[in-house]
């Protein structure tokens, strides 16, 4: 028997239960104000891979500290933070869809129509990646309320 699906879906599940109570709009974790764990939410989307910002480059929105790998990603960004930041403030896309909270890891990401989503891990995103147009539908019916 693998009890690694279970185990799995059990975690997520208490993630979503804990992440659910008192929301951020971005996810930035408990300890810190780094969106996006300090990756670089524009390099992301051009380079088709996470790289890591640097804390001497940031800018600060909707309460959260952004990070880049550049002086020319940092002004892209600031001239249009919703073009590159992720759907649902950073927050796994699939734990949106089931009306709850997880974090969202950004190394588990895929850009859809032009769009970032992060997903909590490896195993929660090939779950999203089996029925994406759904999933985003009741993501964007569950955004921002899930939050609440």
């Amino acid at each position: 028997m693998n009890l690694r699906t279970p185990l799995l879906s059990l975690v997520a599940t208490a993630l979503l239960a804990t992440a659910a109570s008192a929301a951020d709009p971005i996810y930035t974790g408990r300890f810190s104000s780094a969106a996006l764990s300090g990756y670089d939410a524009v390099a992301g989307c051009g380079e088709g891979r996470p790289v890591e910002g640097s804390a001497e480059l940031t800018t600060e929105w909707r309460g959260a500290s952004w990070r880049f790998v550049s002086p020319e990603n940092l002004a892209a960004f600031r001239a249009n933070p919703a073009a590159y930041a992720p759907q649902y403030g950073g927050y796994c896309a699939y734990a949106v869809a089931k009306g709850g909270t997880a974090p969202g890891d950004p190394k588990v990401w895929r850009i859809v129509d032009g769009k970032l989503y992060l997903n909590l891990n490896a195993e929660i995103g090939r779950r999203w990646a089996m029925d994406i147009p759904g999933y985003i539908a009741k993501a964007d019916a569950n955004w921002p309320t899930v939050l609440d």
